[in-house]
């Protein structure tokens, strides 16, 4: 038990460290590509990572970038990796990029993501649909990911939808057993 909650731990740190790197290295990645000067930076995972673009040309794509790199490099690198710990990291940067967006919304503190995506023109719609879409798939991913995790076997298969593992009947997955039901399918 003691080991399995020390690896939990140790792949919140991990998650934690990739998901604010792969979010400020969106930032700076969209800032560059749009012809910004990046005149400070911090991508230390302890606190909260920032980068300054003097001029910022189109901080729109500047600020976009961050969330939307911060969930697209992970989740590549899950698909590519293939392995539980990566997908724990992926769901993990999916969740925390979305709930990170959705509560920097009521915050009130200006110098977060959202108030300065408002304060630049960014439709309302469109962070509230970011925020539902990251947070409605990355709260499952993850609470399997960490249900996986804290378990006693390893279920290598378990979070990558459409898998089986060598112990599951393919037949129980495709049309769900009598003893999960019909919703054993949709789970994966």
């Amino acid at each position: 038990m003691v080991r399995r909650v020390l690896r939990f731990v140790l792949l919140l740190v991990a998650s934690w460290t990739v998901m604010t790197f792969t979010h400020e290295m969106g930032h700076i990645v969209g800032g560059w590509s749009c012809g910004g000067t990046l005149r400070s930076a911090d991508l230390l995972p302890w606190h909260l990572p920032y980068s300054i673009f003097i001029p910022d040309p189109k901080p729109l794509v500047t600020l976009w970038c961050g969330p939307i790199l911060g969930v697209v490099v992970p989740l590549a690198a899950a698909i590519l990796i293939r392995r539980d710990w990566m997908w724990f990291t992926a769901h993990f940067c999916v969740l925390a990029n979305g709930a990170y967006i959705a509560t920097a919304w009521f915050s009130g503190d200006r110098y977060l993501d959202t108030p300065k995506l408002l304060e630049n023109g960014a439709n309302p719609i469109a962070i509230g649909i970011y925020s539902l879409l990251t947070i409605g798939f990355g709260y499952p991913g993850f609470r399997r990911s960490c249900m996986c995790a804290l378990s006693s076997t390893s279920h290598s298969n378990v979070e990558r939808p459409g898998a089986v593992d060598e112990q599951t009947n393919p037949a129980d997955v495709r049309e769900g057993s009598a003893q999960d039901g019909p919703s054993a399918a949709a789970r994966g």
